[in-house]
């Protein structure tokens, strides 16, 4: 079966970032995100997901510790400007799990939800605006992390070509 991101439009790409350069824009890109968004993040084990993720939330204004998900499933986060729900569906067994989160009561008109493995959750989650498939790209000292965008709503292209414009 394709990924979520293969389904998308792919809107862009970068190549070899390194961990400096991914949370700088991870932390630019905070500041173009409109609710409601779903973002997707796709990527093997270590890939950089939720240094992503951690980037993205402290652009977003949060001043303290941003845990990871793992264990948790779930970290809620309220901003000034949107509520963040940060999932990490790496140990889950089945969608069916995710019933018990809630997370369509938990997904609002103000609320950004971000999801680390979505794919174990297929079936249960809301339909991504944004999936992002982070990869190694180079070795050695020409090693980093490609990050690809795809688009799958219009909210999704907005936000695309809002980055487009800051790189």
């Amino acid at each position: 079966m394709a990924s979520a991101a293969a389904r998308g439009k792919l809107t862009l790409q970068t190549d070899r970032l390194d961990e400096a350069a991914m949370t700088a824009l991870a932390s630019r890109m905070a500041q173009r995100l409109v609710p409601p968004l779903v973002i997707f993040l796709n990527g093997d084990l270590g890939a950089g997901k939720t240094t992503f993720v951690r980037a993205l939330i402290q652009g977003l204004g949060h001043q303290g510790r941003v845990k990871s998900p793992t264990y948790g499933l779930l970290e809620h986060y309220e901003l000034a400007a949107m509520e963040v729900l940060h999932l990490d569906l790496y140990r889950i067994g089945d969608p069916g799990e995710l019933e018990y989160l809630g997370i369509s009561d938990l997904h609002a008109e103000h609320s950004l939800l971000v999801i680390e493995w979505p794919e174990r959750g297929e079936g249960a989650l809301p339909a991504p605006d944004l999936s992002l498939q982070l990869d190694e790209a180079g070795q050695g000292d020409r090693a980093g992390r490609r990050l690809s965008f795809y688009a799958h709503s219009d909210s999704g292209i907005e936000l695309c070509e809002s980055i487009k414009a800051m790189l």
